[in-house]
């Protein structure tokens, strides 16, 4: 049987604040399997990036609650749930969000240090190997590609082995082919270290590879039994 990792039950939340208060997610419930693969999709506005971030821990439910690896992180204060991103969950932004003074080493092993783990920088330059940027090393962001950014991203994501890997947009800034390697790279990894993998995308061809889709309408969760999204709606939130 199959364990769960992620588990939403009524999970709320609204941002802003009076008049121009939206209600993002109204009561939804998500559960994912160990290992699973799972693609967040919708069209604009529905509340797929919210939940991703949620699942990160990066916001926090007004209600309900969220368990992720057998931790209760709506129990956890602010401090608490950080130490257990850093351990638990890695993070690839559409953006990239690398340092720009720092090298492609320094923006992966930085992470590590301040989590004080041994030999930062040779696990940073091990991940670095394993997403092909082997001969990069010392190169700064503003050397590199698009899409050696976006490896750099997911070196410093994986780079403390995470049960984990949330993914916003991953291949949105990139062209075609350079998102098909990066897709590549991603499922090759999430299948190799057996992780979990949860991203929101608006390539449904990106979206077709995993495991299995999470459609999302106005802040709920469509059932499963519900039409494809056509492809006009599949936008970004």
């Amino acid at each position: 049987m199959a364990k769960t990792i992620i588990e939403l039950k009524n999970a709320d939340l609204t941002l802003g604040e009076a008049a121009a208060s939206v209600h993002v997610l109204k009561g939804i419930g998500l559960t994912i399997d160990a290992g699973e693969s799972v693609g967040i999709v919708g069209p604009s506005g529905s509340g797929k990036s919210t939940l991703l971030m949620v699942l990160a821990g990066l916001e926090r439910l007004d209600g309900g609650e969220i368990t992720i690896a057998g931790a209760a992180l709506h129990r956890m204060n602010e401090d608490q749930v950080a130490d257990f991103r850093g351990k638990t969950i890695g993070i690839v932004f559409q953006s990239f969000h690398l340092i720009p003074n720092m090298t492609a080493l320094e923006n992966v092993a930085v992470p590590l240090e301040l989590a004080n783990v041994a030999d930062a920088f040779e696990i940073a330059r091990r991940e670095l190997v394993a997403v092909g940027l082997g001969e990069r090393l010392s190169h700064y962001p503003g050397q590199l590609s698009g899409g050696e950014q976006q490896r750099v991203a997911i070196a410093r994501a994986l780079a403390p082995a995470p049960k984990l890997l949330i993914a916003d947009e991953p291949t949105g800034n990139l062209d075609t082919e350079t998102g098909r390697q990066i897709a590549d790279l991603l499922f090759a990894e999430q299948a190799g270290r057996g992780m979990t993998l949860v991203l929101v995308t608006h390539d449904p061809a990106l979206a077709a590879r995993c495991d299995r889709q999470v459609r999302m309408r106005s802040g709920e969760i469509l059932p499963d039994t519900a039409a494809p999204a056509v492809a006009g709606e599949a936008v970004p939130a």
